[in-house]
């Protein structure tokens, strides 16, 4: 009977998680654009690249870029409707994310958690809202748990594979990889029957050995140009990321929506000792996984450490893993009879959270439910202004920004990042001086008086007691047309023009 029902779950959750996604439909994110415009760009002939003729890897995710680009292929060359296939590419990717957590559930003894933990990664709003706005994070996911699922169940050749794979979707994949590296190398130096071969080894440099050797011919290196850019560009408080990777801890199910502040106390109380108690009680009959136990707090200090500025999609991977923790945790609760209550209630709690993180109507896009985080009102702005620019526009025009994915998507034009993901002359220009950031983002001033771009489209707040004070650049540039809008605290987004000479 559990057997027979366990298969029902196994079709009907993975079909909730493509329902979930479908029915939401593209919400895509800013930086989605970005890697759409490096595929539309490979398929168009032009190679690799974000503007045509400058070799600069400033994707993280050349994986998805490339599957972008194969998809797009079939489906109307470098006209494809990118959002949509990515819709599509990612809504089945987190099926088989929600398979593979059923089956986790299973080969560790426990179908109940294994089943909360897919059912919540099916309605995820960190899950959905990431596979609706064209990011890798569903690629990435289904990756990572598939190489560790391998692992689990002693396929490590393929695992090691997919592991190569992860690397190539997201550099970061290295927190995951190193834990299950050092596992290998443990079991070699204790002679066990399933100690690591050389073909392990292999399998995990076949997809990354290409990659590097074409990388490095092309952009100079591997490494990914906009990790060096992002590093240099924002100005943050020591502890802002440990601090934001706490709070996503304490609320993976959105409980603070509907409790506030309240349950994010005794979520970070009560959330990391429940998935730190689910995973020793794993630990305890199979210690070669380790590794699953300890990849979330080794996300947590490596981004800790590094404290980078945390975006969204970073709050994500991490969290299948811990959930899957809290939901063993759970169901290591009717051990005792007397706390079966408590189990069921929280039970209740993470499937009343998550249907709380929903909206049936949103307050702008599409008017189809959705997760209330999936908030695309800047990408909607720049959409608007880029429809303008677009009859501005000339073949040769350079346009400035510091949020360079939906404006270069629409408007294709060459485009100075002044973040630096794809325009590595930004780097000469920083650091500015602290007085500059109104928030965690300034544009340096130079850089524009410099390169004098012929428009320039930013969020005031980007400028305001730097660029925007400069009289130099306002005897240069003319203010054409602002945005209302109090996005990050800005009062507008404004767009400007250099003044030729043949218009004074």
């Amino acid at each position: 009977m559990k057997l027979r029902r366990l298969a029902r779950l196994e079709i009907l959750i993975p079909l909730l998680a493509i329902l979930a996604r479908l029915v939401s439909g593209p919400r895509t994110v800013d930086d989605a654009y970005i890697t759409f415009r490096y595929s539309r760009n490979l398929l168009s002939g032009l190679g690799l690249v974000y503007n045509p003729g400058e070799w600069v890897l400033g994707t993280t995710t050349p994986l998805y870029a490339g599957v972008m680009a194969l998809l797009g292929l079939f489906s109307g060359g470098p006209q494809a409707p990118f959002p949509y296939l990515a819709l599509i590419l990612n809504s089945v990717a987190d099926a088989i994310s929600c398979y593979l957590l059923l089956q986790f559930g299973k080969r560790l003894g426990s179908v109940f958690a294994g089943s909360l933990t897919a059912f919540y990664w099916a309605l995820s709003p960190m899950s959905v809202t990431f596979a609706i706005g064209g990011m890798e994070t569903s690629i990435y996911v289904l990756l990572m748990l598939a190489t560790l699922y391998l692992e689990m169940t002693n396929r490590p050749i393929l695992a090691a594979f997919l592991g190569g794979l992860c690397l190539l979707t997201r550099p970061d994949a290295l927190l995951f990889i190193l834990p299950l590296m050092v596992e290998r190398l443990r079991q070699l130096w204790l002679k066990s029957p399933t100690r690591p071969s050389w073909a392990e080894l292999l399998a995990f440099l076949l997809p990354i050995t290409p990659w590097v050797i074409i990388a490095s011919l092309a952009y100079g290196q591997p490494i990914p140009h906009s990790i060096l850019a992002k590093v240099g560009a924002y100005q943050l408080p020591p502890e802002a990321a440990f601090v934001r990777l706490l709070q996503n801890y304490a609320t993976p199910f959105m409980g603070n929506l509907l409790l506030g502040r309240l349950w994010i106390g005794i979520g970070l109380l009560l959330l990391p000792a429940l998935s730190i108690a689910g995973w020793l009680q794993v630990i305890r009959k199979h210690h070669d996984l380790w590794p699953l136990a300890a990849f979330p707090w080794i996300y947590l200090a490596a981004f800790s450490l590094a404290n980078p500025l945390i975006f969204r999609w970073y709050l994500t991977p991490p969290l299948p893993i811990y959930v899957l923790g809290i939901t063993i945790g759970l169901a290591g609760l009717t051990a005792n009879p007397k706390v079966r209550i408590v189990r069921l209630a929280l039970s209740a709690l993470i499937i009343v959270f998550t249907l709380n993180a929903w909206t049936l109507t949103p307050d702008h896009g599409p008017q189809r439910p959705a997760p209330k985080m999936a908030y695309i009102k800047l990408e909607q702005l720049y959409i608007q202004v880029a429809e303008q620019l677009q009859g501005e526009l000339k073949h040769g025009d350079v346009l400035a920004a510091g949020d360079i994915g939906a404006l270069g998507y629409f408007t294709n034009a060459e485009i100075l990042d002044t973040v630096g993901l794809v325009s590595p002359i930004t780097l000469d220009y920083l650091p500015i001086p602290a007085s500059y950031y109104v928030i965690n983002y300034a544009i340096p001033p130079e850089l524009i008086l410099d390169q004098m771009p012929d428009y320039l489209v930013i969020l005031e707040v980007y400028g305001r007691e730097g660029l925007l004070r400069n009289p130099r650049f306002n005897q240069l540039y003319q203010l054409t047309e602002s945005y209302p809008t109090d996005i990050y605290g800005s009062r507008a987004m404004l767009v400007f023009k250099l003044r030729r000479p043949e218009t004074d």
